[in-house]
C-alpha cells in the first residue's frame, strides 16, 4: 500500500477519536452542562448528522480543489472546532461545534477515500479502505480510552484539547506527504454524471446495509460506559479498558476484512452479520453479568468493523463511475447509522427502559439489516434471470 495512505490514516485517527470519544464522556458532559444523558449522547448524533450532510456536500465542494488543498482545509477547520469545543460552557455552542467538526471530517474522509482508491489497483479497494479505517479503529484502541482517562483525570474538556493537539502532526504530515497539483480527474460527466452512477440497486443496497449495521454499532457503543457501570456493576476504572477492548476488536476486524473483502466478501458479510445479531442479543440478555460484557466488547467491536468496512468496500466497487461522490455517499450512509443508533438508544433510555435497552435496539437494527439483505438479494437475483 502507498505510504500516503498511512498519512491519511493518521489524520483519520484524530478524527475517529473525536467521533467516538464521547462514549466515555457522556455522563460528565451531561453533569457539567446541566443536560440529560440522552441530550449529551445526542452530541454523537449531531456529529453524525453533520457527517451525513457534509460527506456528499463537501465532496462536491472540493471537486475542483487540488487534493492537498482540500485535505488541509478540512483538517485545519476540524482542529479549530475542537478548540472552540474545549473552551465553551454552552451546550448549544458545543452542539454547533460538533456539527462543524463533522462537516470538516466528512469532507476529509470523502476526499481521502477517493484518493485511496485512485492510488491502488482496481482489485485492491478493500485493502485500501481497511488502511484508512485502520485509523478509526486505532482511535478506538488508544484515542477513545485515552480520552475517557483524560476525562476522569482532568475533565472532559481535556479530551477535546488532546484531539486538537493530535491534529497538528497530521496537518504537518499531509503537507509533507500528499502531492499537490491539480484536482482529481472528473468522473462520468461531472457531479450530475456521478449522481446518475450512484443509482445502481446493488450500490443502494450496500449503502442501506452499511447504515443499519453502523446504527447497531453506535447505539450500544455510545452508551457502553453507563451500561458497564450501572448495569454490569463495573467500576469507573473499567470504562477505559472496556473501550480499549472494543477498539482492539475493531482493529482486528478491519484488518481481517482488508484481507478478505476483495476476494470473499459474501461469506464474511453473511457469517459476520449473523454473529453480530447473536452477540447483541446475548449482550442485552446478560448485560448484568460483567464476565459476559467484557469479552463481548472485544467480539462485537471486531464483528462490527469487519462487516462495516466490507460494506464500504463493496459500495466503492459498485461506484466506479463516481470516484468522488462514491466515497462521499458511503461516508454519509455510515453516519446515517451513527445518527440513528444513538438517537434510537437515547429514546429507549429516556423512556425509562434503562441502559440494557441499547443492545436490544442494536439487535433490532441488525435483524432489519439481515432481512433487508435477504429480500433485496432475492429480488435482484430474480430481476437478472432471463425471462421465459
Amino acid at each position: 500500500m502507498p505510504f500516503v495512505l498511512y498519512v491519511l490514516a493518521l489524520a483519520i485517527f484524530a478524527q475517529g477519536t473525536s467521533e467516538f470519544m464521547l462514549a466515555g464522556l457522556v455522563p460528565d458532559i451531561a453533569a457539567d452542562l446541566g443536560v440529560s444523558v440522552g441530550a449529551a449522547g445526542g452530541l454523537t448524533s449531531a456529529f453524525a448528522v453533520g457527517m451525513i450532510v457534509g460527506a456528499p456536500l463537501m465532496a462536491v465542494l472540493a471537486m475542483r480543489w487540488p487534493r492537498r488543498l482540500a485535505l488541509l482545509s478540512f483538517l485545519v477547520a476540524f482542529l479549530l472546532t475542537h478548540v472552540v469545543g474545549a473552551v465553551t460552557t454552552s451546550y448549544p455552542v458545543l452542539l454547533a461545534s460538533r456539527v462543524v467538526a463533522a462537516l470538516a471530517n466528512a469532507g476529509f474522509l470523502a476526499v481521502a477515500l477517493a484518493a485511496a482508491t485512485a492510488l491502488v489497483a482496481a482489485d485492491a479497494k478493500g485493502r485500501a479502505t481497511s488502511v484508512l479505517l485502520g485509523g478509526v479503529t486505532l482511535a478506538c484502541v488508544a484515542g477513545v480510552p485515552g480520552g475517557a482517562l483524560l476525562g476522569q483525570l482532568w475533565g472532559w474538556r481535556s479530551a477535546f484539547w488532546a484531539v486538537a493537539l493530535v491534529s497538528v502532526p497530521a496537518v504537518v504530515a499531509v503537507v509533507r506527504s500528499v502531492p499537490g497539483g491539480a484536482a482529481d480527474p472528473a468522473g462520468a460527466g461531472g457531479a450530475r454524471g456521478e449522481l446518475r452512477a450512484l443509482r445502481r440497486p446493488r450500490l443502494l443496497l450496500m449503502l442501506a446495509l452499511g447504515a443499519l449495521v453502523n446504527g447497531a454499532t453506535f447505539c450500544t457503543f455510545t452508551y457502553l460506559a453507563p451500561l458497564a457501570t450501572e448495569v454490569a456493576g463495573l467500576g469507573d476504572g473499567w470504562v477505559p479498558a472496556l473501550l480499549a477492548l472494543f477498539g482492539l476488536g475493531s482493529f482486528l476486524g478491519v484488518t481481517l476484512a482488508g484481507r478478505v473483502a476483495d476476494r470473499r466478501p459474501t461469506p464474511l458479510l453473511v457469517g459476520g452479520g449473523l454473529a453480530l445479531l447473536a452477540g447483541w442479543t446475548t449482550l442485552a440478555l446478560a448485560a448484568g453479568t460483567a464476565a459476559v460484557v467484557v469479552p463481548l466488547a472485544l467480539v462485537q467491536g471486531a464483528l462490527s468493523f469487519a462487516v462495516g468496512s466490507t460494506l464500504i468496500a463493496r459500495a466503492l466497487y459498485e461506484a466506479p463511475e463516481a470516484p468522488r461522490l462514491g466515497g462521499g455517499f458511503a461516508t454519509a450512509a455510515l453516519n446515517v447509522g451513527a445518527a440513528l443508533g444513538p438517537w434510537a438508544g437515547g429514546l429507549a433510555i429516556d423512556a425509562g427502559h434503562g441502559y440494557r435497552s441499547a443492545p436490544w435496539v442494536s439487535a433490532a437494527l441488525l435483524a432489519l439489516a439481515l432481512t433487508t439483505a435477504t429480500l433485496a438479494t432475492t429480488r435482484l437475483r430474480r430481476a437478472s434471470e432471463p425471462v421465459g
